[in-house]
């Protein structure tokens, strides 16, 4: 790495990504590879995990397997003392799964799960990685927290855009997100003084691909409200990641970075 770029590197640094095996984890989990960091690869499936994990080794780079679900408590609990006090300096926590809807077609238990999967499994899992996160601060004087949250945690989806509103993205996805970057800020204000970073990301829109595949008339009137012009690809969630990841943030604390085209703006 040249002097100009060393300020992004993650040589000697272990991060942990959950969800790590979706559209934007493995962007997330490649850049950080990249880097130089070692990626604890998180996900249920072992089967797609241990795929990641060796698909980075076969290109030198350095990860090991996480499988742990993460909306279970004594498995989180279980993983990190597996981990045996070592040095954690990077958490992302960007797992989420849910389905579509509106309010009128939305149960009391899928705004309970959402939650679950987003704000309670992070502080289980931040509660139990804050030994790992204060090994890495000893050590480097640093460490970095990053929640994926979302653009639907600031704004309502065009219910417009959709063809039906049963398919939309769903009011408690956006609930949870939005409780995400208020976790964030609180965290942030919490653990600021152990020198504990902790922020969070916006992304928007980011279809998956075979979603840009299968309904390119959704994807034209998607692209028709963000200022760019164009959905983004998972690689440009790639920068942000390594900026909060990197010392290049070091005095980043209990922000929202925001990577939506402009869609926000309007």
């Amino acid at each position: 790495m040249s002097a100009g770029t060393e300020i992004f590197s993650l040589q000697k640094k272990t991060a942990l990504v959950t969800g790590a095996t979706g559209y934007l984890g493995r962007a997330m989990v490649k850049i950080l590879a990249a880097a130089g960091a070692r990626v604890l690869v998180n996900g249920r499936n072992a089967k797609l995990v241990d795929e990641l994990v060796n698909e980075l080794g076969a290109q030198g780079l350095k990860a090991d397997s996480a499988v742990f679900d993460i909306t279970d408590a004594e498995a989180i609990n279980g993983y990190f003392l597996s981990l045996n006090n070592e040095p954690l300096d990077i958490l992302i926590n960007n797992a989420y799964y849910g389905s579509a809807g509106n309010i009128s077609c939305s149960s009391a238990s899928s705004y309970i799960d959402s939650h679950n999967v987003t704000v309670v499994a992070s502080h289980n899992i931040l509660s139990s990685a804050l030994p790992n996160l204060r090994e890495a601060v000893k050590i480097r004087k640093d460490a970095s927290i990053i929640n994926i949250a979302s653009m639907y945690g600031m704004v309502s989806p065009d219910l417009r855009l959709y063809d039906t509103e049963q398919a939309a993205n769903p009011p408690f996805y956006g609930a949870a997100k939005a409780a995400f970057i208020q976790w964030t800020r609180y965290a942030a204000c919490e653990f600021g003084k152990e020198k504990i970073r902790v922020n969070s990301i916006s992304p928007g829109a980011f279809p998956s691909l075979d979603t840009q595949k299968s309904n390119p008339d959704f994807i034209g009137r998607l692209e028709n409200k963000i200022p760019l012009g164009r959905v983004g690809l998972a690689d440009e969630l790639q920068g942000p990641v390594l900026f909060l990841a990197s010392s290049a943030s070091s005095y980043v604390n209990g922000s929202n970075l925001v990577v939506d085209g402009g869609w926000t703006c309007w």
